[in-house]
């Protein structure tokens, strides 16, 4: 008799007919470049490294630079605990994209669109692209004050030219991604070395350092905090993360898991020093002197007179330009998996480019066209803010398929791993939550209408996260119609 549709051998060639279809869509893409479905060995560490690096360049673009001088320059070192908390939340979230990739061959924008409803996938396509515009939105402004500050061209002009960035990468990727990871290596060593220096020139006071790594938090640093966490757990670096990690064979994934993790942690860890190094420099630079900056090119002018030297001022302004073109590379190849993951929609990538950038250059030229430069950092911290807004929708799907044994087998989350990130995912919500009720409540006198149109958008936004958090997937619906037909079997004579 032909086995029912919902019968266990059937579905497990139905899921590695799935896994290879899936690898050769992603290997055709050019992001992973591999010539075999699955690695009978398991890969070597420089096979994780370099995913993790790509994904890590994403951890300190100009966003994280305008949230950590903001932390930096108005509460001193009170916050490096929310960039240590946030790394930590990083860590974790990251390592579940890459089991989720290497285990069940799915990267997450794929797996949310055959596991969730038509309309839930539609949902969280749409969330997952307005986070990639709002991060792309503070690459555009970030490498256009960092062109101001080195040669001296308009943040106008700088914001336009940033669109041409294109050509470079789709040049990089043209030629294989171990060049395109090589070039953002060399970035990312850039942008560390120029910081390491300004925190040597800074000569920060070690024992402040310290207690900033005592958890406080109040209601004026809230919104900076929620900035960070928005800055650091970037939404669209777990879906690239769990794209861009090779698929290895079952015999391998142990040993796999376990390379992924170390290398995961080494660069996530290169990050959060850049990160640190921001705040530090901008607590003992302009904090200490009671000096509030609130601007990138306040921070460049000032930096050189204080620390007494203008090397300081040229390395700052050095890596943020740095900073603003390697988060570019993750965000163009991000953009292009949550388009063809969700929609299966292949666009071209000078296309899918094109419109991604042409999204977040609109704002930012109309900031500084009728605003001004004056508007500049504000654009840039409300950026990281709706990525922490729309951060839950890309963390509870995670978590949601890397808790099913339907879809991760015996490699689903265990007990601790599922209370440890549903706790991450509980606490970015309750922040998420905390601010925009603060907004609201601020708002209600002088704009009430306003205050609640976003207690509804709040409101609406967590029915749908607890809508994915206990929705049923289609692989475990579909396991209960098989063990059902199996029970009817039995029961007929």
């Amino acid at each position: 008799m032909t086995p029912p549709r919902g019968d266990a051998p059937y579905e497990r060639d139905m899921r590695a007919a799935s896994l290879e279809n899936d690898v050769a869509r992603t290997a055709a893409a050019g992001l992973v470049s591999t010539s075999a479905p699955l690695r009978p060995r398991a890969a070597g560490l420089s096979r994780f490294l370099g995913p993790a690096l790509l994904v890590s360049v994403g951890y300190m673009d100009p966003g994280n630079w305008a949230t950590d001088l903001e932390a930096g320059t108005r509460f001193g070192y009170d916050l490096l605990w929310v960039l240590l908390a946030s790394n930590a939340m990083a860590l974790l979230l990251q390592n579940l994209c890459a089991r989720l990739g290497m285990i069940s061959g799915l990267d997450l924008a794929t797996g949310c669109r055959r596991e969730f409803s038509r309309p839930m996938s539609i949902a969280l396509w749409s969330f997952a692209e307005l986070g990639i515009v709002a991060c792309d939105l503070a690459e555009v402004l970030g490498s256009a004050v960092a062109l101001e500050l080195l040669f001296g061209i308009p943040p106008l002009i700088g914001a336009l030219l940033t669109s041409v960035d294109v050509l470079l990468i789709l040049v990089l990727q043209q030629r294989g991604m171990r060049r395109l990871e090589a070039v953002v290596l060399v970035l990312l060593l850039s942008v560390g070395t120029c910081m390491l220096v300004d925190v040597w020139l800074s000569q920060p006071s070690l024992p402040h350092v310290a207690q900033g790594l005592r958890p406080k938090l109040n209601g004026e640093s809230l919104y900076v905090a929620i900035g960070i966490l928005g800055a650091t757990v970037m939404p669209h670096n777990l879906y690239l993360h769990s794209a861009l990690v090779p698929r290895v064979a079952p015999a391998a994934r142990s040993q796999s898991l376990r390379r992924n993790f170390w290398s995961t942690a080494l660069a996530l860890n290169l990050a959060l020093v850049v990160n640190a190094a921001i705040l530090i420099v901008s607590a003992a630079a302009f904090w200490n002197a009671g000096l509030e900056v609130d601007d990138l090119r306040d921070a460049h002018r000032l930096l050189a007179p204080i620390l007494g030297s203008g090397i300081a001022s040229f390395l700052f302004a050095l890596g943020l330009l740095c900073a603003g073109q390697s988060a570019t590379v993750s965000g163009t190849l991000a953009g292009q998996l949550v388009m063809e993951g969700f929609m299966q929609l292949r666009l071209h990538p000078i296309v899918r480019r094109a419109v991604t950038r042409g999204l977040a250059i609109v704002p930012a030229v109309a900031v500084l066209a009728f605003v001004g430069e004056s508007g500049l950092m504000s654009l840039l911290l409300g950026s990281q803010i709706v990525l922490s807004l729309q951060l839950p929708f890309a963390v509870v799907p995670l978590i949601r398929l890397t808790n099913s044994k339907d879809v991760m087998g015996d490699y689903a989350n265990r007990s601790q791993t599922r209370w440890v990130a549903g706790g991450c995912a509980a606490l970015i919500i309750a922040a998420n939550i905390a601010w925009l009720a603060r907004l609201s409540h601020e708002l209600w006198q002088a704009a009430p209408w306003l205050a609640g149109l976003l207690a509804a958008a709040g409101l609406g936004s967590l029915l749908m996260i607890a809508r994915v958090a206990t929705a049923p997937l289609r692989s475990e619906r579909r396991q209960s119609l098989a063990l059902a037909t199996q029970r009817s079997h039995v029961a007929v004579p």
